[in-house]
C-alpha cells in the first residue's frame, strides 16, 4: 500500500481545480497524482477513466504548457488512474497563480516567497538583480579604498587587481549584470543602502526584561560600516567586561568573544533576506546577547544541517564573496563552526541557534562569573564612587572639556571631526577620549544613532 507524501497526493474523483496539485508538483519535486484513490491509500475507483486518460493531459497541457503522463490502473476490479508530474527548472503557473509542494500539502506562493521562487527558478539570488538608477557615482568611494584595504590584508585578491579603477574592481568583483551595477553593490558601497533597499539597517537595544527596554540605537550605512559601528557600539556601550589583571597588565575579557561576536555579525549580515524590509535586531540582557536574523534556510535545511558539517550555501552570493575577498568571512560554510570554536576555546558555552517561521537566532548566553562580577563591579561602582569621581571631575575639568560642552550646547548635531576642526589645537584622539570621558560622568548623552542622533548637555557647572 501506497501513503500520501511529498510527492504523492490522492483523490476520489476528478475535479480540474486539481490542475493546481499538478501545478504544485511541477513547482516541486515532481509527483504522482491518482485519481481514484480513498486518503488511506485504497482504491475505490473512478469514472470514464478512459475518457480522463484523453481529456487530463490535454488540459494540463492547455492550461500549465507542460506534459504529464497518465496512466491506467486495476486493482480489485476498480479502475483508477496514475497522473506522473515531472519538476520543472523553470517557473509554472496556474492561470498566473504559482502552487508548489510542499510536504503533503499544496501552497499558493504570494509576495516575499512568490519573489524568493521566481529568482530562484531563474538561477538569480536576490542580491545579483541590477539596478538601472544605480551609477558607479553614487558608491561611496571611501568604502570601495577600505575594501582595497581589508583584501591586500587578506590576500585574497591579486595586488594589480586592488589598484584597477573602481569600475574594474567591482566589474572583478562580479558586481555589474551587463552596464549596471547589482543590488549587493548598494549594500556594500553605497552612502545610504536605504534609498533603494528599505529596511538594511540593524537594530540593538539593551532589555532588563521582554518587556522593559532602556535604551537603544540604530546602525546606518553600507555593510561594512554597519559592522564596525556595530562592534564598537557592543564592545563599548552594551557590553561589560570583566576586567581582571596578569601581573601589572589590566585585561578586560568580554561575555562574548571578540571574534565570535564579530562572526555571528557577519553571518546575520550576509543571510539576512533583504526582501523582508525588516531590520537585523540584536538584544541585550544582563545574562545575554541574542542575534535576530530574517534569513531563509536553504531547502531541506535544518539547525543540525547548520550545526553539522556542510557546503557554503550563502543567501546572498554577490554580498558573501565580497566579504569573502575582504578576508572577513570564510567561503566553506564555517561560519557557525567558528563561532563555536572561538566560544569554546575562551571557556564560554557556544551559543544557541533557533530557527522558526520569522527567521534566525543566535543566542550568547554569558558565564555566571561575568554576570556576578560585572553586577558587583556595577553596583559598588555606583553606590561607592560614582558621585565622587562625578564631583571631582566636574571641579578638575580641563580646558578641552569645556570648550567641547560649549560647543556642543551651540551645535548638538555636531560631528566628532567637526569638533576636532572648530576647537583650537584639538586632536582627534583627544576629542574622542573626553566626549567618552564627558559620557562616562553623565555630562553629556548621546541620543539616537551614531549618525543621526545628537549630543545632550546633561550638566553644566564647575
Amino acid at each position: 500500500m501506497i501513503f500520501e507524501s511529498q510527492n504523492i497526493e490522492f483523490k476520489e474523483s476528478w475535479r480540474d481545480e486539481y490542475l493546481k496539485w499538478i501545478c504544485g508538483f511541477a513547482n516541486a519535486q515532481g509527483g504522482r497524482l491518482y485519481i481514484g484513490m480513498c486518503d488511506n491509500g485504497e482504491v475505490c475507483g473512478v469514472e470514464h477513466a478512459k475518457k480522463l486518460m484523453e481529456d487530463i493531459p490535454n488540459k494540463v497541457r492547455d492550461t500549465l504548457g507542460i506534459l504529464v503522463d497518465v496512466n491506467l490502473k486495476k486493482k480489485g476490479g476498480r479502475e483508477y488512474l496514475e497522473i506522473i508530474t515531472d519538476a520543472y527548472p523553470y517557473p509554472i503557473s496556474y492561470k498566473g497563480q504559482y502552487h508548489v509542494r510542499s510536504g503533503s500539502t499544496k501552497q499558493e506562493l504570494k509576495g516575499v516567497a512568490l519573489d524568493r521562487f521566481l529568482l530562484r527558478r531563474q538561477g538569480l539570488t536576490w542580491d545579483s538583480v541590477s539596478l538601472s538608477s544605480l551609477k558607479l557615482e553614487d558608491l561611496d568611494k571611501a568604502t570601495i579604498d577600505l575594501f582595497r584595504k581589508y583584501a591586500l590584508k587578506g590576500g585574497r585578491m591579486e595586488e594589480d587587481d586592488l589598484q584597477d579603477d573602481n569600475q574594474c574592481l567591482l566589474e572583478k568583483l562580479r558586481l555589474f549584470e551587463g552596464e549596471y551595477l547589482k543590488r549587493a553593490a548598494v549594500l556594500l558601497f553605497h552612502p545610504d543602502p536605504e534609498k533603494y533597499i528599505t529596511g538594511a539597517f540593524i537594530k540593538i537595544g539593551y532589555f532588563i526584561n521582554d518587556a522593559d527596554l532602556i535604551y537603544q540605537d540604530e546602525v546606518h550605512g553600507n555593510l561594512f560600516q554597519q559592522v564596525n559601528v556595530l562592534m564598537d557600539l557592543l564592545t563599548t556601550k552594551y557590553l561589560k567586561a570583566l576586567i581582571r589583571y596578569e601581573g601589572i597588565q589590566r585585561v578586560e575579557e568580554l561575555p562574548v568573544p571578540r571574534d565570535a561576536l564579530r562572526e555571528a555579525i557577519l553571518n546575520a549580515i550576509v543571510h539576512k533576506d533583504y526582501v523582508s524590509a525588516t531590520p537585523i535586531q540584536i538584544s541585550v540582557y544582563d545574562d545575554k546577547l541574542m542575534i535576530w536574523n530574517c534569513g531563509v534556510l536553504p531547502e531541506n535545511w535544518s539547525i543540525e544541517t547548520l550545526l553539522s558539517k556542510h557546503g557554503s550555501r550563502p543567501y546572498n552570493p554577490d554580498v558573501a564573496n565580497v566579504f569573502f575577498r575582504a578576508g572577513e568571512i570564510e567561503a566553506w560554510g564555517r561560519g557557525i563552526e567558528r563561532i563555536v570554536s572561538v566560544c569554546r576555546e575562551a571557556g564560554n558555552k557556544g551559543p544557541e541557534f533557533r530557527y522558526d517561521g520569522t527567521g534566525l537566532w543566535t543566542i550568547f548566553e554569558f558565564k555566571e562569573t561575568t554576570q556576578e562580577t560585572t553586577q558587583e563591579t556595577t553596583q559598588e561602582t555606583t553606590q561607592e564612587t560614582t558621585q565622587e569621581t562625578t564631583q571631582e571631575t566636574l571641579l578638575k575639568r580641563t580646558e578641552l572639556q569645556d570648550e567641547i560642552i560649549r560647543y556642543l550646547k551651540a551645535h548638538p548635531h555636531a560631528t566628532r571631526k567637526e569638533l576636532t576642526g572648530s576647537i583650537p589645537n584639538a586632536t582627534e584622539n583627544g576629542v574622542k577620549y573626553n566626549l567618552s570621558r564627558l559620557q562616562e560622568i553623565g555630562i553629556l548623552r548621546r541620543v539616537g544613532s551614531t549618525r543621526y542622533g545628537y549630543w545632550e548637555v546633561m550638566v553644566d557647572k564647575k
